[in-house]
């Protein structure tokens, strides 16, 4: 009777949802996290295709020039030569008009959704490799002590002197000895953003050393560079993926500023940033020059920060709570 009712009670039970279909089934009640979600992974699969347009087929070509064709507003039909040596014209429609040089805004927009896409990932990617392992270092090295100071207290200390710089003017400054270089402006950016990252991961580590499993791993020698890197940094990814979605934003926006001032990937490669800047002078004559990048510069980082707003209250009990 007693097993009888035992297997009626297991079988009433709820079924256990695991944690990461929780946060994503929270995460999808945040409708405008939801969307921008959507709308990131619809840009990401735009700017592959882009990369493959703009570099296999001549129509897409951000590169050539028509000087006959300059200033054409949007949904402007054309009908032109691919090459001088080809007799047979191209019919098309510019769908974002065309710039000074006559080259189509269209496909240079393509291109530089999968350049601005590539610097913020791969920036956030370095900033995210080396603050996750100064935080790592900092949060379980802690106490140890270097002479007079701990391992700790050097590391924060370090950190606390790079937030005091200006980030953007020491990236100017960095950029301005430097030859520029999309590679120069993706590690300059990493290098100079990880401080956010180290602080996460250090108060994750304070409090996760404490815990069993990490006595366990101790008990058992196993290398300490495994317990950190293979079993605590796991349970510590939480914020940091959140401060690295709200990090590419940042990234697409300094290779933006520093593009329109000059500094950054420079022609004939295209980019947002230098795409608006080019087309600043002709804010009266050609606004979509103007229009264009800038308002995708905004959708695409609000869409970003949406998107981190809404991992942040999912990986967030506390504010999961108060929702």
């Amino acid at each position: 009777m007693n097993q009888q009712a035992q297997i009626l009670t297991a079988d009433a039970l709820p079924p256990q949802v695991g944690l990461l279909r929780e946060r994503w089934e929270f995460f999808k009640r945040n409708r405008m996290a939801h969307a921008s979600s959507i709308f990131l992974a619809a840009l990401m699969v735009l700017a592959i295709l882009g990369k493959v347009l703009t570099s296999y087929i001549v129509v897409f070509d951000p590169r050539v020039v028509r000087l006959s064709e300059k200033f054409l507003p949007p949904l402007t039909r054309f009908t032109s030569e691919i090459t001088p040596a080809e007799d047979a014209p191209t019919f098309g429609v510019y769908l974002l008009g065309t710039d000074e040089l006559g080259r189509d805004v269209f496909a240079r927009m393509l291109e530089g959704t999968s350049v601005s896409l590539t610097i913020g990932f791969v920036a956030v990617g370095i900033s995210i490799t080396v603050g996750v392992f100064f935080g790592g270092i900092a949060g379980y090295y802690g106490r140890m002590k270097l002479g007079f100071i701990t391992v700790d207290t050097l590391i924060m200390r370090f950190v606390d002197i790079m937030l005091c710089f200006p980030t953007f003017f020491l990236i100017l400054t960095v950029v301005a000895l430097l030859p520029p270089s999309i590679y120069n402006i993706m590690i300059i950016i990493g290098l100079t953003s990880w401080m956010g990252t180290t602080r996460f991961v250090r108060a994750e580590f304070l409090s996760l050393r404490e815990l069993d499993f990490v006595t366990a791993a101790r008990s058992q020698a196993i290398p300490e560079w495994r317990i950190i890197f293979i079993h605590m940094a796991p349970n510590a990814m939480a914020p940091v993926l959140v401060s690295a979605t709200i990090g590419v934003a940042t990234a697409i926006l300094t290779e933006s500023a520093l593009s329109f001032l000059g500094f950054g990937v420079q022609p004939p490669d295209a980019t947002w940033g230098n795409i608006l800047s080019d087309g600043k002078q002709f804010i009266f004559d050609a606004p979509w020059l103007t229009f264009i990048p800038g308002i995708s510069i905004l959708i695409v980082v609000l869409a970003f920060n949406l998107c981190g707003e809404g991992l942040r209250e999912a990986f967030d009990p506390k504010l999961r709570k108060a929702r």
